[in-house]
């Protein structure tokens, strides 16, 4: 009995990342379908990037925070990815006790970013909607600058206080987590410390990073949504509608996911069907992202078709 006792208070140093099951027949599908959309993600997240930088009539508050949430999207699913798809090739499942927190942090301070540029990317379609002739004075360049600095920056102390205190677990027992990434229940799970009260100072800072924009966000389309139904004409409907359509289906997929992962009861859901909607959550969405932007935006189109054009005009040059 005490020799037991010894070897489960022995800290480990390893984790075994369970991912999506043992069959090795899968992995090489795997492999090849998570890469495909790792280069996808990456490459339309960049491709807005540029194309927001390089044209001139892009140079909007508009289009500068969908620069921001691209280049975070791109940083978002390189965070998991990457790791993932190592995993499948090598069939290494396991990860550093360390590497494992890093990536559990980095993560968490992705996603408490994304959180507060969308509720900034609300504000400025209720600001264009609901008061479009005092929108050039209250969405300036300064304006659209500090809300990106106070997205980016804001969300480090609230995760670096939840660090604090995730770094300071031991783990002793068990070394597998049924999961493809670290995330925080998962990792919580297999620590042999006293978790409390981190589990509280992560509620109170998940609320206010989570919550509250998305209350915030909630309260910027209801007033988008009641302003759209009083114009009198079906036409002005459909173009006020359609400058916040894209954003609008971005913040639903995104918190419908983030919803069905984290705040859903979860008890009787299957262990894989979870894992499916964590996919969906942190995978796909930044995948989707820059395809609703650049299929459902006619300026972000007409963008990509002069560069498209201008790029084969210099390859006609240097072929001559």
């Amino acid at each position: 009995m005490e020799m037991e006792e010894r070897r489960n208070q022995t800290p480990i140093t390893e984790f075994v990342l369970l991912g999506f099951g043992t069959g090795p027949e899968l992995q090489p599908l795997l492999f090849l379908l998570f890469l495909m959309i790792y280069f996808a993600t990456v490459a339309g997240n960049i491709l807005i990037v540029l194309l927001v930088v390089a044209d001139r009539h892009l140079h909007t508050p508009m289009y500068y925070l969908l620069g921001n949430l691209s280049c975070l999207e791109t940083c978002y699913a390189s965070t998991i990815l990457p790791r993932m798809l190592a995993s499948l090739l090598t069939r290494d499942r396991t990860i550093s006790v360390k590497g494992c927190l890093v990536q559990l942090c980095i993560f968490g301070n992705m996603a408490a970013i994304e959180n507060l540029l969308l509720t900034a990317m609300s504000y400025d379609r209720y600001l264009a909607i609901c008061h479009p002739l005092r929108y050039a004075a209250l969405m300036n360049g300064r304006v659209c600058g500090q809300l990106v600095a106070g997205a980016w920056i804001s969300s480090f102390p609230f995760c670096t206080m939840v660090n604090i205190f995730l770094f300071q677990l031991t783990f002793c027992d068990s070394n597998e987590i049924d999961h493809f990434f670290c995330d925080f229940t998962p990792v919580v799970k297999v620590s042999c410390s006293d978790t409390r009260t981190l589990q509280l100072v992560t509620l109170i800072n998940s609320s206010i990073v989570t919550l509250v924009p998305c209350l915030l966000t909630l309260m910027s389309y209801l007033c988008i949504i009641t302003t759209i139904l009083r114009i009198p004409s079906t036409r002005g409907r459909q173009k006020a509608f359609s400058t916040c359509s894209s954003h609008l289906f971005v913040v639903i997929i995104f918190y419908v996911t983030l919803i069905a992962v984290y705040v859903a009861p979860t008890t009787n859901t299957p262990k894989i069907l979870h894992k499916l909607f964590s996919v969906f959550y942190t995978v796909l969405t930044p995948l989707i992202n820059p395809i609703i932007y650049s299929l459902r935006n006619k300026e972000v189109k007409e963008s990509l078709r002069k560069a498209l054009l201008k790029l084969a005009a210099v390859r006609n040059r240097h072929r001559r």
